[in-house]
């Protein structure tokens, strides 16, 4: 089977600046592939190159085992990150008018389900003017999916969302996936790209420094963490930190709270740590954990810019 996406080689510039570098991607069918990367690192380029709304200087772009580079095809579907929708039209005849545009004629039934999946029921005959900014997001995802794509790419769908809508989209797309579908989002949300995706492609200053499943990932960097819990009144406030400073292998020390994060350094024992946490006072846990995509993401991000990046 072909895969859903394939980006060989792939460059992209703007004047003097290259947006997309070089950049090599296999998205499977039938998965959900997260994007990750910080503001101006070439995400939103690389989606649009996909789209065919943009083209590559160098390099192929292969949708859905095609490499034309016309207008995207009525097989994918784009939620957008610049939201936009006709403000005057009602919900549920600007749904109908997507589903035309993408070949679908028969959309009302399919229109009905989607809103009452997502808790829009009762706002099918409303203006689009009248609804909230979350109400209005979650009607724009029903327009990129509702002719049934193949192909569903969201960029950074979750933004902008409060917790209860933001679990009613995501269900939706784990549904899709479910359906057989293939998405792609883009997300700076590092816990939703954990929880939800199958692999993570994370591009920095254009160049992919990332690529593949979350174990892939972790495993490349290693069980280099260890989180802790000091105990005690001797340990309280100010003197945390106390306690924490000049461990032997520690290379940083990230505080949140009453749960400390160590990172040590490449190939020192962590029962060395325990050992002198132990000399300086009681320890309420100890674990030996690998990085999250987090502090994975922040290191990469921190280690380009020359500085040390902690949570």
């Amino acid at each position: 089977m072909n895969p859903a996406v394939q980006l060989d080689a792939v460059t992209k510039r703007f004047g003097q600046h290259v947006a997309v570098d070089h950049v090599s991607l296999t998205v499977p069918v039938g998965t959900i592939y997260g994007f990750i990367g910080p503001n101006g690192s070439g995400k939103t380029t690389t989606l649009r190159m996909i789209m065919r709304i943009l083209h590559p200087d160098e390099g192929q772009v292969r949708v859905l085992g095609e490499e034309g580079y016309g207008a995207a095809n009525d097989r994918v579907g784009y939620l957008p990150e610049e939201r936009g929708l006709y403000k005057q039209m009602k919900v549920r005849e600007l749904l109908r008018f997507y589903a035309e545009l993408k070949g679908y004629r028969h959309a009302r039934e399919a229109i009905t389900q989607w809103l009452e999946r997502l808790d829009l029921a009762a706002w099918g005959d409303k203006r689009v003017e009248t609804l909230s900014k979350g109400m209005s997001q979650k009607v724009q995802f029903i327009a990129a999916v509702i002719a049934h794509p193949e192909l569903v790419l969201l960029d950074e769908p979750f933004s902008g969302l409060d917790p209860v809508n933001a679990v009613v989209l995501r269900d939706a797309v784990l549904a899709l996936k479910r359906e057989g579908r293939t998405v792609i989002f883009s997300t700076h949300d590092m816990s939703v790209a954990e929880k939800m995706c199958d692999a993570i492609f994370m591009i920095h200053r254009g160049q992919k420094v990332l690529d593949g499943t979350l174990e892939q990932i972790q495993d490349a960097y290693g069980s280099d963490t260890v989180r802790v819990r000091l105990g005690g009144d001797e340990g309280n406030g100010h003197d945390h930190d106390n306690l924490l400073n000049g461990l032997p292998g520690v290379e940083q020390v990230m505080d949140h709270g009453n749960l400390k994060e160590l990172r040590l350094r490449r190939g020192h024992e962590p029962q060395t740590v325990l050992a002198a946490l132990m000399q300086r006072g009681p320890i309420r846990h100890f674990e030996l954990a690998r990085p999250s995509l987090h502090d994975i993401f922040l290191r990469i991000v921190g280690a380009d810019e020359g500085e040390q990046v902690g949570h």
